[in-house]
């Protein structure tokens, strides 16, 4: 039941910290809820179907098909969350006025709207997946009852959404233009996260093999399954022991994401001058 538990809430609370943070950010863009649904839900269909192939796609490319998926969900969420967070971070000024005033649509709000559920929806789909492969596996290999299991599931699934709420409603209660301003620098964070699971996985598949060796361990200060280090990891991307390839990916995904924002920011400007 505990280790089920802990599963499912390591799982569900990564990609509740993700969502809370966008839908934090999107707040004033019109109809953002039905569009983060509709991530959620094509996130969860989709995890439901990878796991029921899983076993097929392992098998695939000389046995690395899961780790080819997992780049791909992973270039694809990066892709997507690096397109938004520059769009916002340009419009971020016009945003917080638009905030303001209730029922106004904000113009080329359905483009971000679409890179946002595709991002949510790879999100999902990869710790879903995860999730039910995980706890498949305990199920076959426990002595417990399945109704003791389901239990431990159901609580780790609410703890780790209870935590993204409580994330997202927290950054409800800032004014619209430090609210940008925060969750701008969170999403900025989040796809530093993408990016360095992205090194990590091409490591572990060996398509990539240099900067193997660990940039730092802060293993003993603060584990990376510790409550404290699953959190710091669903919002900094932190990892105890990460490789140097992880650390120069996430930092040249920031710097990237950094200089598109600032130069949308610029042609922005030309544009209504």
């Amino acid at each position: 039941m505990f280790g089920t538990g802990l599963i499912v809430f390591r799982e569900t609370l990564e990609a509740a910290l993700f969502i809370g943070i966008i839908a934090a950010a999107t707040r004033s863009l019109e109809g953002r809820t039905r569009w983060l649904v509709l991530g959620v839900a094509l996130g969860a269909i989709g995890s439901l179907i990878i796991a029921s192939v899983m076993e097929r796609i392992s098998n695939l490319a000389s046995g690395l098909g899961q780790d080819l998926l997992n780049a791909i969900i992973l270039s694809t969420a990066l892709l997507m969350l690096s397109w938004h967070s520059i769009w916002v971070t340009a419009h971020a000024r016009e945003m917080s006025e638009q905030a303001r005033r209730i029922g106004t649509k904000v113009s080329q709000g359905t483009a971000a709207l679409w890179a946002v559920t595709v991002a949510v929806a790879m999100t999902v789909l990869r710790e879903g997946a995860e999730t039910v492969l995980f706890v498949a596996g305990l199920v076959s290999g426990s002595t417990e009852g399945i109704a003791s299991l389901v239990v431990g599931a159901m609580i780790g699934f609410a703890l780790g959404v209870a935590v993204g709420f409580a994330i997202y409603r927290g950054l409800g209660y800032l004014n619209p233009r430090r609210l940008f301003s925060i969750t701008n620098v969170l999403i900025l964070l989040l796809a530093g996260n993408l990016a360095s699971q992205l090194a990590k996985t091409l490591q572990q598949a060996d398509w990539l093999s240099l900067l193997n060796n660990s940039a730092w361990d802060t293993t003993e200060l603060l584990p990376n399954d510790s409550l404290l280090g699953l959190f710091m990891h669903g919002i900094l991307g932190y990892d105890a022991s990460p490789s140097q390839l992880q650390v120069l990916f996430y930092l040249l995904a920031i710097t990237l994401i950094s200089l598109g924002a600032r130069h949308m920011k610029i042609q922005l400007k030309n544009t209504k001058s």
